[in-house]
């Protein structure tokens, strides 16, 4: 018996029969729903087409870290994955006359050699792309696409390896992307591949199996999501019309402390593109680790394969657990690109997508907290007007706010209905929400730091996450966290402390449309503005605001938990004591006798009222429960079995108390409470051993080991599957891919609970 699974069909047509096209070829959102024509680039860059030339002659202005200029929400860089510092190779000519020359000469010289190196590394020689090289007529490709180029480097061509491909990621947000061949050429999932073994049975096409537009459409996925390749536009006189890739300027407080300006130091979002079904919403595809950026710092602006892994897997993961997340697409390993960290690794570039990538800290970097200073950073002064342009284009366009008549519109004269307070209230809705999956599902991210939350209440920058093991409302999953504040009892917490920061950047802004009774500030507003006057704002926005804003996000999480909870424990009736008197207590039981949070939940689906009824058929049902302990040695075995015994009966009491609102499912409540209890606890989770395991694999031998993560992707993505025969009580009979599911749905070896992660990605 086995339960290995196989992708399901691909239709070459999407919704609104929109054919697919290579990535060259997506269509592009509106310009007034674009962020690089809404809101404002580096001075040093203003357009794709200025950006470009200075491409060619100055390259080092998009990887020397900077300051940039108050107004500045984001900058134009191009990927250019290559080892940090830079090897730079100096030709004779560069040392000749060293000796005679000043300092300042020879300065002058070494500059020169550093550009040139760089220029040589830059994707500046235009090459065809596919939709140019295939048959996709002009009408064919996307709305606002005028034709991308396609550029790549002279001297920069590292091998590249895909190694992953989000099918749901793909299929969820990016259905009209043609990705060509690549599910083929990634092999038939399968967690029993030896080692050193690749596809078998001829399952990946051979030279010439696949057409060549599919190869096409794969090869260039493949180059331009792995940064060897870009896709710009700087023709026409209109600028937007022009298209370059970017990454966003924010600040930031980080372990609590304000850190000044950050900034995407690693991630670069190369394209936007509308999803066919629902116009008004774009997805950004952003990569992870394509290099350095004006916001790197002192780091290489690199990712390496563990990290990478580690988030390609948990955002769909997340997704499967209905938990909001940032997305995967794909994976690219570099394995000739060294990247340096605890030890010498192998690079890697995650793509992931999602409606934005803004976050909290995007805004305080327009109004940072006054009179604060730190070592090794800095942070420019406020910009009210930049945060005015961010709010608005984020209220309308990105949150998508009702009931809000916007400045411009038709019918609409003045500056329109004030928004900020909307704002916030709205991300700590979604943030709110978000934390209570966090929490139901024993998610523990480990780094919530401001600029690390989403404006769109989004998981963002997966790190050292990890799932609840055994249950520990105290544990510390970040081994850098060494105060443990972003444990997973204080994530609520620290999601309110993000959102005050959030308010205290937007309060002087908040303030000025309560002055002007209930309208938008208009361009300029804070201009004349004294000190004082900006100062009283604040203070006036904060009072407006505060006390609601964490009512709703203490209100939202509460209820939401609440809601995931029972769904959890299979009820359907909502009842006030239900935490009290049942979940709180469950989570007692957990930690008491240190067990499995996950496989607790899991094993109580199959709880049957009845089973109270009767002593030996309580104690046998908890002896299973018993068996999850990670201490079985240390286990009081009679305290145990009279506590567990105890809140049983209380939770078959509360079952039993709600048949009636099962009435019309079917015969079978019992079969139907299991059904539905099954679909919210996971049998298979995203451990660390897990983890660890995989990428050990895929580091050991690629072309099995991406099989594996295939495969452990696909389980992760419907997590609540009977992996591994789970109704098969022993595993003979079981196939060995079954068996192996089997055990990636344990909970591993004792050595890997409670295992810390560090912060180096």
């Amino acid at each position: 018996m086995s339960t290995s699974r196989t992708h399901p069909p691909r239709p070459s047509i999407v919704n609104h029969g929109m054919k697919r096209v290579p990535i060259s070829a997506l269509p592009f959102p509106p310009p007034s729903h674009s962020l690089i024509h809404a809101l404002t680039p580096d001075p040093h860059t203003p357009t794709p087409a200025a950006w470009h030339a200075i491409r060619a002659e100055r390259p080092s202005l998009q990887r020397r870290a900077r300051l940039l200029a108050p107004p500045t929400h984001f900058s134009y860089v191009a990927p250019c994955p290559v080892p940090f510092p830079f090897r730079i190779e100096y030709l004779e000519e560069d040392k000749e006359g060293e000796e005679e020359e000043d300092a300042e000469a020879a300065g002058k010289r070494q500059v020169a050699a550093v550009e040139r190196w760089l220029v040589e590394r830059e994707a500046l020689r235009e090459i065809p792309t596919a939709s140019a090289a295939g048959e996709l007529k002009r009408e064919d490709l996307g709305h606002g696409n005028d034709g991308l180029k396609k550029y790549v480097a002279e001297k920069r061509d590292e091998e590249r390896v895909l190694i992953g491909l989000a099918e749901t990621g793909w299929r969820d947000c990016l259905p009209h992307l043609d990705v060509g061949d690549a599910f083929e050429l990634l092999g038939e999932p399968s967690l029993s591949v030896p080692s050193g073994q690749g596809e078998d049975g001829d399952a990946r096409p051979t030279p010439g199996t696949a057409g060549e537009e599919a190869v096409a459409a794969r090869q260039e996925l493949i180059d331009i999501l792995s940064g060897n390749s870009i896709l710009m536009n700087g023709e026409g006189e209109d600028v937007r019309g022009q298209w370059a890739p970017w990454s966003l300027r924010y600040s930031g407080h980080q372990f609590g402390t304000w850190a000044g300006q950050l900034g995407d130091g690693r991630a670069i979002s190369i394209l936007a593109t509308p999803r066919p079904d629902d116009p008004e919403t774009s997805y950004e595809l952003q990569l992870k680790g394509a290099g350095r950026t004006p916001f790197s710092r002192m780091a290489d602006g690199l990712a390496v394969l563990r990290s990478s892994i580690r988030e390609f897997l948990c955002s769909e993961a997340m997704y499967a657990l209905g938990i909001p997340t940032t997305r995967s697409l794909s994976l690219i390993s570099l394995p000739k690109l060294p990247v340096e960290r605890e030890r010498i690794e192998s690079a890697c570039v995650l793509t992931r997508v999602a409606p934005s990538f803004i976050r909290i800290g995007s805004f305080e970097a327009l109004n940072p907290p006054a009179q604060l200073s730190f070592l090794g950073g800095g942070q420019q002064q406020a910009d009210l007007d930049a945060l005015r342009i961010l709010g608005e284009w984020v209220a309308r366009r990105v949150l998508k706010l009702p009931d809000v008549n916007w400045r411009g519109d038709q019918d609409v004269d003045g500056p329109g209905d004030a928004w900020g307070t909307k704002l916030v209230l709205e991300v700590a809705r979604r943030n709110a929400k978000m934390v209570a999956g966090w929490q139901a599902y024993g998610f523990m991210h480990g780094v919530i730091n401001t600029d690390n939350v989403s404006i769109l209440g989004l998981t963002i920058d997966y790190g050292p996450y990890a799932f609840m093991d055994v249950f520990d409302p105290w544990h510390i999953c970040n081994h850098s966290d060494q105060e443990g504040r972003y444990m997973y009892k204080f994530q609520p917490g620290m999601i309110i402390y993000a959102l005050r920061a959030l308010l205290s950047a937007l309060s002087p802004l908040i303030g000025a449309e309560n002055e002007l009774g209930g309208k938008a500030v208009s361009p300029g507003w804070a201009d004349s503005a004294s000190k004082e006057q900006v100062q009283e704002w604040s203070k006036r926005g904060t009072e407006l605001v505060k006390d609601e804003m964490e009512r709703i996000a203490e209100e939202v999480c509460a209820v939401e938990y609440g809601r995931l909870m029972h769904n959890r424990l299979g009820l359907r009736r909502t009842d006030k004591d239900d935490e009290s008197k049942l979940a709180r207590p469950l989570l007692s039981l957990m930690q008491d006798y240190s067990l499995d949070f996950h496989g607790t939940f899991r094993r109580l689906c199959f709880f049957k009222p009845s089973v109270a009824s009767s002593d030996e058929g309580l104690k046998a049902f908890v002896d299973s429960v018993l068996k999850l302990t990670s201490e079985p040695n240390k286990l009081d075995t009679v305290r145990a079995q009279s506590d567990w015994s105890d809140w049983l009966r209380k939770y078959a009491a509360r079952i039993e108390s709600e048949r009636n609102h099962w009435d019309g499912e079917e015969t079978d409540v019992d079969a139907a409470r299991e059904r539905d209890a099954k679909g919210a606890n996971p049998r298979f989770v995203l451990r660390q051993w897990v983890l660890e395991e995989v990428i050990k694999k895929v580091e050991t031998d690629a072309e099995s080991g991406k099989r594996v993560l295939a495969k452990v992707l696909q389980m992760a993505c419907k997590p609540h599957e009977p992996w591994g025969a789970e109704d098969q009580e022993d595993d003979s009979g079981l196939d060995v891919e079954a068996k192996e599911e089997r055990r990636y749905c344990s909970i591993g070896e004792r050595r890997f609970l409670g295992f810390q992660c560090s912060c180096s990605s």
